[in-house]
Protein backbone atom coordinates (compact mmCIF):
# COMPACT_ATOMS: atom_id res chain seq x y z
CA UNK A 1 0.00 0.00 0.00
CA UNK A 2 3.10 2.41 0.12
CA UNK A 3 2.73 3.17 -3.54
CA UNK A 4 -0.85 4.14 -2.89
CA UNK A 5 -2.47 7.67 -2.64
CA UNK A 6 -6.08 6.82 -2.36
CA UNK A 7 -8.36 3.88 -1.87
CA UNK A 8 -12.41 4.28 -2.30
CA UNK A 9 -14.29 0.94 -0.73
CA UNK A 10 -17.78 0.60 -1.11
CA UNK A 11 -18.94 4.13 -1.47
CA UNK A 12 -22.38 5.28 -1.70
CA UNK A 13 -24.25 8.70 -1.68
CA UNK A 14 -27.70 9.31 -1.14
CA UNK A 15 -28.91 12.87 -0.95
CA UNK A 16 -31.72 13.92 1.12
CA UNK A 17 -34.45 16.46 0.47
CA UNK A 18 -37.37 18.17 2.28
CA UNK A 19 -40.73 17.19 0.04
CA UNK A 20 -43.38 20.02 0.59
CA UNK A 21 -44.99 18.14 2.84
CA UNK A 22 -42.13 17.91 5.32
CA UNK A 23 -41.28 13.98 3.81
CA UNK A 24 -37.78 13.13 2.87
CA UNK A 25 -37.07 12.62 -0.78
CA UNK A 26 -34.23 10.54 -1.44
CA UNK A 27 -32.00 10.72 -4.20
CA UNK A 28 -29.38 7.83 -4.58
CA UNK A 29 -26.42 9.79 -6.47
CA UNK A 30 -23.51 6.59 -6.14
CA UNK A 31 -23.95 3.19 -5.27
CA UNK A 32 -21.16 0.83 -3.49
CA UNK A 33 -18.14 2.78 -5.68
CA UNK A 34 -14.66 0.71 -5.53
CA UNK A 35 -11.37 1.95 -6.80
CA UNK A 36 -7.93 2.88 -6.13
CA UNK A 37 -5.17 5.68 -7.59
CA UNK A 38 -1.77 4.71 -7.53
CA UNK A 39 1.73 7.20 -6.95
CA UNK A 40 2.28 8.77 -9.92
CA UNK A 41 -0.98 7.53 -12.31
CA UNK A 42 -3.55 9.90 -14.07
CA UNK A 43 -6.72 7.80 -13.45
CA UNK A 44 -9.73 9.31 -15.81
CA UNK A 45 -13.17 9.45 -14.92
CA UNK A 46 -15.69 9.74 -17.63
CA UNK A 47 -19.46 9.40 -17.98
CA UNK A 48 -22.36 11.61 -19.06
CA UNK A 49 -23.58 14.72 -17.16
CA UNK A 50 -25.52 13.84 -14.28
CA UNK A 51 -23.81 9.89 -13.80
CA UNK A 52 -21.90 11.19 -10.62
CA UNK A 53 -18.55 12.07 -11.45
CA UNK A 54 -18.88 15.48 -9.38
CA UNK A 55 -20.64 13.79 -6.57
CA UNK A 56 -17.67 11.21 -6.39
CA UNK A 57 -14.94 14.29 -6.34
CA UNK A 58 -16.27 15.88 -3.50
CA UNK A 59 -17.03 12.62 -1.49
CA UNK A 60 -13.53 12.35 -1.65
CA UNK A 61 -12.34 15.77 -0.96
CA UNK A 62 -14.98 15.64 2.38
CA UNK A 63 -17.14 18.23 0.49
CA UNK A 64 -20.77 16.89 1.28
CA UNK A 65 -22.38 18.18 3.98
CA UNK A 66 -25.46 17.67 2.75
CA UNK A 67 -25.96 14.09 1.98
CA UNK A 68 -25.38 10.21 3.69
CA UNK A 69 -22.26 9.03 2.46
CA UNK A 70 -21.27 5.43 3.40
CA UNK A 71 -18.19 3.37 2.57
CA UNK A 72 -14.70 4.03 2.99
CA UNK A 73 -12.42 6.51 1.83
CA UNK A 74 -8.54 6.33 2.35
CA UNK A 75 -6.33 8.91 1.75
CA UNK A 76 -2.55 7.95 1.91
CA UNK A 77 -1.51 11.94 1.52
CA UNK A 78 -2.09 14.95 3.01
CA UNK A 79 -3.87 17.93 2.35
CA UNK A 80 -5.23 16.58 -1.69
CA UNK A 81 -7.09 19.62 -3.48
CA UNK A 82 -9.42 20.08 -6.18
CA UNK A 83 -8.75 22.42 -10.19
CA UNK A 84 -12.39 23.51 -10.48
CA UNK A 85 -13.76 23.21 -13.79
CA UNK A 86 -14.72 27.13 -13.58
CA UNK A 87 -11.83 29.41 -12.97
CA UNK A 88 -14.08 32.67 -12.64
CA UNK A 89 -16.35 31.16 -10.48
CA UNK A 90 -13.87 29.11 -8.39
CA UNK A 91 -11.76 32.69 -7.73
CA UNK A 92 -12.66 35.29 -5.55
CA UNK A 93 -13.42 38.71 -7.47
CA UNK A 94 -12.43 41.01 -4.69
CA UNK A 95 -8.83 39.84 -4.10
CA UNK A 96 -5.96 40.14 -6.13
CA UNK A 97 -3.66 36.86 -7.65
CA UNK A 98 -1.52 37.21 -4.38
CA UNK A 99 -3.62 37.30 -2.02
CA UNK A 100 -5.83 34.50 -3.29
CA UNK A 101 -2.44 32.54 -3.83
CA UNK A 102 -1.32 33.34 -0.22
CA UNK A 103 -4.51 32.55 1.57
CA UNK A 104 -4.17 28.88 1.69
CA UNK A 105 -0.78 29.58 3.40
CA UNK A 106 -2.14 31.87 5.83
CA UNK A 107 -4.54 29.09 7.30
CA UNK A 108 -2.17 26.49 7.45
CA UNK A 109 -0.26 28.60 9.55
CA UNK A 110 3.41 26.94 9.00
CA UNK A 111 5.16 29.99 7.83
CA UNK A 112 5.88 33.58 8.34
CA UNK A 113 5.12 36.69 5.53
CA UNK A 114 8.31 36.29 3.72
CA UNK A 115 8.43 32.81 3.62
CA UNK A 116 4.40 33.15 1.94
CA UNK A 117 5.79 35.51 -0.21
CA UNK A 118 8.24 33.42 -1.56
CA UNK A 119 5.99 29.93 -2.51
CA UNK A 120 3.62 32.23 -3.80
CA UNK A 121 6.26 33.75 -6.59
CA UNK A 122 8.32 30.28 -7.05
CA UNK A 123 4.25 28.68 -7.67
CA UNK A 124 3.52 31.46 -10.28
CA UNK A 125 6.78 30.74 -11.53
CA UNK A 126 5.92 26.77 -11.54
CA UNK A 127 2.72 27.33 -13.43
CA UNK A 128 3.76 29.95 -15.92
CA UNK A 129 2.15 33.08 -14.43
CA UNK A 130 4.46 36.28 -14.87
CA UNK A 131 5.29 37.88 -11.16
CA UNK A 132 3.65 41.05 -12.59
CA UNK A 133 -0.26 39.84 -12.17
CA UNK A 134 0.24 39.71 -8.17
CA UNK A 135 -1.54 42.70 -8.34
CA UNK A 136 -4.16 41.88 -10.87
CA UNK A 137 -7.72 40.51 -9.70
CA UNK A 138 -9.31 37.73 -11.56
CA UNK A 139 -11.28 39.81 -14.17
CA UNK A 140 -8.12 41.09 -15.32
CA UNK A 141 -6.72 37.75 -16.45
CA UNK A 142 -7.52 35.33 -19.51
CA UNK A 143 -9.32 32.29 -19.18
CA UNK A 144 -5.37 30.79 -18.82
CA UNK A 145 -4.45 32.76 -16.74
CA UNK A 146 -7.11 32.56 -14.20
CA UNK A 147 -6.98 28.61 -14.70
CA UNK A 148 -3.85 28.75 -14.28
CA UNK A 149 -4.05 30.87 -11.02
CA UNK A 150 -7.01 28.08 -9.95
CA UNK A 151 -4.08 25.44 -10.26
CA UNK A 152 -1.41 27.05 -8.06
CA UNK A 153 -3.80 27.43 -5.64
CA UNK A 154 -4.37 23.91 -5.38
CA UNK A 155 -1.06 23.38 -5.50
CA UNK A 156 0.49 26.20 -3.29
CA UNK A 157 0.10 23.73 -0.04
CA UNK A 158 2.09 20.56 -2.34
CA UNK A 159 -0.17 18.22 -2.30
CA UNK A 160 0.32 14.87 -3.85
CA UNK A 161 -3.11 14.22 -4.64
CA UNK A 162 -5.37 16.32 -6.28
CA UNK A 163 -8.90 16.00 -8.43
CA UNK A 164 -9.02 17.90 -11.76
CA UNK A 165 -12.54 18.12 -12.37
CA UNK A 166 -13.10 18.93 -16.16
CA UNK A 167 -9.92 21.22 -15.86
CA UNK A 168 -10.07 22.71 -19.34
CA UNK A 169 -13.22 22.34 -20.63
CA UNK A 170 -14.27 25.93 -20.01
CA UNK A 171 -11.09 26.81 -22.07
CA UNK A 172 -10.92 28.50 -25.65
CA UNK A 173 -9.00 25.31 -27.78
CA UNK A 174 -6.56 26.39 -28.45
CA UNK A 175 -5.34 26.99 -24.39
CA UNK A 176 -6.52 23.84 -23.92
CA UNK A 177 -3.56 21.76 -25.04
CA UNK A 178 -0.91 24.10 -22.73
CA UNK A 179 -2.92 23.79 -19.59
CA UNK A 180 -2.74 20.17 -20.29
CA UNK A 181 0.59 19.45 -20.97
CA UNK A 182 1.29 22.00 -17.83
CA UNK A 183 -0.91 19.75 -15.44
CA UNK A 184 1.38 16.90 -16.81
CA UNK A 185 4.69 18.58 -16.53
CA UNK A 186 3.63 19.62 -12.99
CA UNK A 187 3.19 15.89 -12.15
CA UNK A 188 6.57 14.99 -13.06
CA UNK A 189 7.89 18.26 -11.31
CA UNK A 190 6.20 18.27 -8.13
CA UNK A 191 5.04 14.17 -7.56
CA UNK A 192 1.34 14.49 -8.51
CA UNK A 193 -1.00 11.90 -8.96
CA UNK A 194 -4.55 12.95 -10.13
CA UNK A 195 -8.24 11.99 -10.83
CA UNK A 196 -8.89 13.52 -14.06
CA UNK A 197 -12.38 14.03 -14.40
CA UNK A 198 -13.90 14.22 -17.81
CA UNK A 199 -16.59 13.95 -20.16
CA UNK A 200 -13.80 13.61 -23.42
CA UNK A 201 -13.19 10.66 -24.19
CA UNK A 202 -10.39 11.39 -26.41
CA UNK A 203 -8.77 13.36 -24.25
CA UNK A 204 -9.05 10.46 -21.16
CA UNK A 205 -6.73 8.17 -23.84
CA UNK A 206 -4.19 11.34 -24.19
CA UNK A 207 -3.26 11.58 -20.85
CA UNK A 208 -4.72 9.12 -18.31
CA UNK A 209 -3.14 5.67 -17.18
CA UNK A 210 -6.11 4.20 -16.44
CA UNK A 211 -9.71 4.96 -16.50
CA UNK A 212 -13.08 4.74 -14.74
CA UNK A 213 -16.56 4.49 -16.82
CA UNK A 214 -19.22 5.42 -14.37
CA UNK A 215 -23.13 5.35 -15.45
CA UNK A 216 -26.01 6.32 -13.36
CA UNK A 217 -23.63 6.07 -10.02
CA UNK A 218 -21.86 3.41 -10.66
CA UNK A 219 -18.33 2.57 -12.12
CA UNK A 220 -19.60 0.04 -14.50
CA UNK A 221 -15.79 -0.44 -16.38
CA UNK A 222 -12.24 0.03 -14.94
CA UNK A 223 -9.02 -0.67 -16.03
CA UNK A 224 -5.50 0.63 -18.19
CA UNK A 225 -7.17 2.75 -20.84
CA UNK A 226 -5.79 0.89 -23.69
CA UNK A 227 -7.38 -2.21 -22.32
CA UNK A 228 -10.73 -0.67 -21.94
CA UNK A 229 -10.88 1.54 -25.19
CA UNK A 230 -9.69 -1.57 -27.16
CA UNK A 231 -12.04 -4.25 -25.73
CA UNK A 232 -14.58 -2.69 -23.71
CA UNK A 233 -16.97 -5.07 -21.57
CA UNK A 234 -19.80 -2.76 -20.70
CA UNK A 235 -22.73 -1.99 -23.08
CA UNK A 236 -22.16 1.83 -21.76
CA UNK A 237 -18.43 1.77 -22.23
CA UNK A 238 -19.05 0.55 -26.18
CA UNK A 239 -21.74 2.65 -26.67
CA UNK A 240 -19.74 5.75 -25.48
CA UNK A 241 -16.67 4.72 -27.81
CA UNK A 242 -19.07 4.24 -30.66
CA UNK A 243 -20.07 7.83 -30.23
CA UNK A 244 -16.74 8.93 -30.57
CA UNK A 245 -15.63 7.05 -33.09
CA UNK A 246 -18.38 7.85 -35.45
Amino acid sequence: MSDRVLEVNNLSVVYQDSTVFGKKSNFQALTDVSFHIDHGEIVGLVGESGCGKSTLSKAILGMLDDAKVTGEIRHYTKRPQMVFQDPHGSLNPARTVGWILEEPLRIFGKYDEPERKRRVLDMMTRVGLDHELITHKPRELSGGQKQRVSIATALIQRPRFVVADEPVSALDVSIQGQILQLLLNLRDELDLSYLFITHDLNLCYSICDRVLVMYKGQIVEQGPVDEVYEHPQHEYTKALLDAVLK
